[in-house]
């Protein structure tokens, strides 16, 4: 999905690092979460500003060789596929890049295609949630 400007319907989904950077890598294809989602479909993946503190990031990070402070954060980082959901089961623990203890009554959300974006896009409204549009208000309707 080769993005030439900003597509205002897309939705994001705010992410951590070293997550988003995993995610955009095709490195973790299933992102783990608390609750489903019905949404599928192109999203953004926005790099949140906070780094994960969870020890499965730190040490996702360290297994990969990543350096989360290094990593953009505050911006839309690429585009994936949300194409499907799933309660977690403990054969997904290599694809989510976490222990299978973390798994227990979790969701994961099976993601493909990523796209990394050559330069990280700023958003013109702050994220409100888990899922926000990065470029149009929350409710706005206009095109």
């Amino acid at each position: 999905m080769s993005l030439t400007h900003p597509n205002r319907e897309l939705i994001a989904l705010g992410v951590r690092q070293p997550w988003a950077e995993l995610i955009v890598r095709g490195t973790k294809t299933i992102e783990i979460r608390s609750q489903d989602t019905n949404v599928r479909g192109p999203i953004y993946v926005y790099a949140s500003r906070k780094i994960s503190g969870h020890p499965a990031a730190r040490a996702a990070a360290e297994e990969f060789r990543l350096e989360p402070e290094s990593l953009p954060r505050g911006v839309l980082v690429g585009t994936i596929e949300l194409h499907h959901t799933a309660p977690a089961a403990d054969a997904d623990a290599v694809s989510a890049c976490v222990p299978a203890e973390y798994l227990t009554d979790q969701y994961g959300w099976h993601v493909r295609n990523p796209e990394r974006f050559g330069v990280p896009l700023q958003v013109r409204f702050l994220p409100y949630g888990v899922w926000f549009y990065p470029f149009k208000r929350r409710g706005s309707r206009r095109r």
